[in-house]
């Protein structure tokens, strides 16, 4: 068994249809499938006729060889080409000397039995694999075919490959976004699904920023381009997901290992069963040891373990896939089972990222709208995001006509002059090197304080925003079997400890620089060498390195950001932290499919050849402990597509 699933050829387990489907066209495809299904049911009628027919007459050992054939040709071949390329030892070797044999000693029953049951298992492998798949295929769905490229002479439609940054596209509804861009013209909803795994349409409009690979549910579009087709969200994706099973599993690597020694040395015992005890013990025939051999033979092959392992590491990515999350292999879904210690990063990986106003304290005699009103002015003119959050407080058109001589200096604040007025706006140290005495503040947050003509005017508390699901996925987390969780940030120490008071974390470090993260992880590392694996959780822009060092990263919000499809081992790619807990459920029920499918295949197949080698069963019992336990393992790796 195996055909389709290619096993020894990583192109085709990590896409929706192996080589050799995609080098046929679809008519020949469907062309070679009906094939398939008329030779099927040719050799099973033969093989039913020659059932009924009296054994004596010579056109049933003729049907029995045709409906061999029929059945097994496929197999015959393969086993050739395998003893060509000196690759003896496979499966398709094993069948086709076990049934050759059973032919030469008269039970022609049995050994076209084995090769109906074979390709019955392969109908249904090609099924569970299909079904593997689909979730894989979604996301491959994504690709798109073409864009609209506007130029000079209207729209003409071409390969995403052919436009350039900074070309301008149109993008009409029911179309997929090709590449990624900023919305120039037009208002439309945009399904991500296939992206982000969220069900929910998002708005777009002029300004926006969008990702290729989602699709425009309404309106025009006209999108000036950002990154070429190979740097686009959507190719890094589809790049990671087609590599996913590039990167085997210890478990994986050890069934490989496992299969190329166990192959032979069940040969090997075989002729020696055939050989060795009729040889040995007086009154035995070879007929009867040559028998027992087969079945042994038979029931030896490891399908079962060899295809149904890696599809289950498969359906387990699938089912991540489908999620929101991509894993970048099935080694690192297999680490996530050990996760014991988890390092959160906290802006934008606990909390939004995105600053909002919480309160605004003039000093008394002022107002708080005329405070307000400085600092939004003042700010106007940067980027900084504690600026947008008090332009967005304002909520005001700004009048750009006066203001003047503005200056920003970095990392203090801002200074212009505002309706002729000299307005600061900015940090502690800006007022202290302005000779203008500001209280003491008590804060979890970020605060602007505001002078005008060199006095005091009030001041304005900022705070991040915690995610939703924040706390969710500390509980979660912790259900899940993690035992340390701990922040490392940036922030204020105030900051830090009324985001890990309200989210349930104990473990905290704050006022870090990205190369502090580092020593800290490093520490970290250091104590639980022995104690289970270290997942770092960050946005993946400025937390590159820390991600790279630990066990397993994980970036957060990594649809829009490249350094996170990068560094990271896996991408959550709805931005929820709480994804790491379904990440981790995820894998641990992949890895409970997988054993149960070693444990299951070896006992079967160790209680059938003991009796098969002492003479107490038949090539029927042989044929399921080979085809029936494939099938079995194979559907219940399925399981593991689903959440």
């Amino acid at each position: 068994m195996g055909k389709h699933l290619a096993l020894n050829r990583q192109d085709c387990i990590a896409c929706p249809s192996c080589s050799d489907c995609r080098a046929d066209s679809h008519d020949a495809a469907k062309q070679k499938h009906m094939v398939r299904y008329i030779t099927f049911a040719g050799g099973l009628a033969a093989y039913i006729a020659a059932l009924v027919i009296e054994p004596t007459n010579i056109l049933k050992t003729v049907l029995f060889f045709a409906a061999y054939l029929a059945f097994g040709s496929s197999v015959l071949y393969a086993a050739f080409r395998s003893i060509i390329k000196i690759k003896i030892f496979d499966e398709n070797f094993l069948m086709a000397i076990a049934t050759i044999g059973a032919f030469a000693i008269g039970e022609y029953a049995e050994g076209v039995a084995v090769m109906i049951f074979y390709q019955i298992g392969e109908l249904f492998q090609d099924f569970a694999v299909g079904r593997s798949r689909k979730s894989i295929e979604d996301l491959m769905d994504i690709r798109p075919d073409y864009a609209n490229l506007k130029t000079s002479d209207g729209l003409h439609r071409t390969s995403p490959q052919n436009v350039s940054v900074g070309d301008i596209i149109a993008v009409k509804a029911g179309e997929k976004i090709p590449l990624d861009g900023l919305v120039l013209e037009g208002f439309a909803s945009i399904d991500a699904s296939a992206l982000t795994g969220e069900s929910m349409p998002r708005d777009v409009a002029p300004g926006s920023e969008i990702l290729a690979g989602s699709v425009n549910l309404n309106g025009l579009l006209t999108i000036r381009v950002t990154k070429p087709f190979g740097e686009s969200t959507v190719s890094k994706i589809l790049d990671l997901v087609q590599n996913a099973s590039s990167k085997k599993t210890k478990t994986e690597k050890f069934i490989t290992k496992f299969a190329r020694i166990y192959t032979p040395v069940v040969v090997l015992a075989a002729l020696a069963l055939s050989l060795i005890p009729p040889l040995v013990i007086p009154g035995q025939n070879f007929a009867e040891w040559i028998n027992r051999s087969l079945v042994f033979l038979v029931v030896s092959c490891p399908c079962a373990l060899v295809i149904s392992i890696p599809l289950g590491y498969f359906g387990g990515i699938g089912s991540a896939s489908r999620s929101g999350i991509l894993i970048k292999g099935s080694d690192f879904l297999d680490a996530l089972t050990n996760i014991k210690t988890v390092v959160f990063d906290k802006t934008g990986s606990l909390t939004h990222g995105k600053f909002i106003v919480t309160q605004v304290v003039p000093e008394p005699g002022n107002d708080k709208n005329r405070l307000l009103h400085l600092a939004a002015h003042a700010e106007s003119l940067s980027n900084h995001p504690i600026a947008l959050s008090i332009l967005k407080a304002y909520d005001a058109q700004i009048d750009h006509s006066l203001i003047s001589n503005h200056e920003e200096i970095a990392g203090l604040g801002i200074k212009a002059v505002i309706a002729g007025q000299q307005v600061l706006a900015g940090n502690r140290t800006l007022m202290a090197s302005h000779n203008i005495d500001v209280p003491k503040i008590q804060t979890a947050g970020t605060t602007v304080f505001v002078a005008e003509n060199g006095t005091f005017a009030g001041y304005i508390e900022i705070e991040d925003q915690l995610k939703p699901d924040s706390r969710q996925a500390i509980r979660e987390l912790k259900k899940s079997g993690v035992k340390s969780i701990a922040m490392l940030t940036g922030d204020n120490f105030a900051a830090a400890r009324k985001t890990a008071e309200k989210i349930g974390i104990n473990e905290f470090y704050a006022e870090l620089l990205p190369q502090g993260k580092v020593e800290k992880l490093e520490n970290m590392l250091k104590n639980c060498e022995n104690a289970g694996t270290l997942a770092f959780v960050g946005d993946g822009i400025n937390d590159a390195p820390v991600l790279a060092r630990a066990d397993i990263g994980v970036a957060m919000g990594g649809v829009g950001s490249d350094a996170a499809i990068e560094a990271a081992d896996v991408v959550l790619m709805t931005d929820e932290p709480h994804k790491l807990a379904t990440a981790i459920r995820i894998a641990k029920k992949t890895r409970r499919i997988v054993w149960q499918n070693i444990v299951f295949s070896l006992f079967v197949k160790a209680v059938i050849l003991i009796l098969g080698a002492l003479g107490l069963t038949t090539m029927w019992a042989a044929v399921f402990g080979d085809v029936g336990v494939a099938m079995l393992a194979v559907f219940n790796s399925m399981r593991a597509l689903k959440n």
